[in-house]
């Protein structure tokens, strides 16, 4: 299954980082500054759940169409 978060804040980041920590083919639509940030700083999530820090793929909605 694919899925597609929209955003990479507080909630979609959270749930969309654990879910590809799991395995799901996960993809995050954002915005051009934020996919920048993202290639050079990567996603890192700190939670009494456990941290986690990824390189998440992603899609910005210019290149949906």
């Amino acid at each position: 299954m694919k899925i597609l978060i929209l955003g990479v804040g507080g909630i979609g980041g959270f749930f969309g980082g654990y879910l590809h920590e799991i395995g799901a083919d996960v993809t995050f639509l954002v915005r051009p500054n934020r996919q920048e940030l993202l290639s050079n700083n990567g996603l890192n999530i700190i939670s009494s759940l456990g941290n986690l820090s990824l390189n998440p793929k992603t899609v910005l909605a210019k290149d949906l169409t």
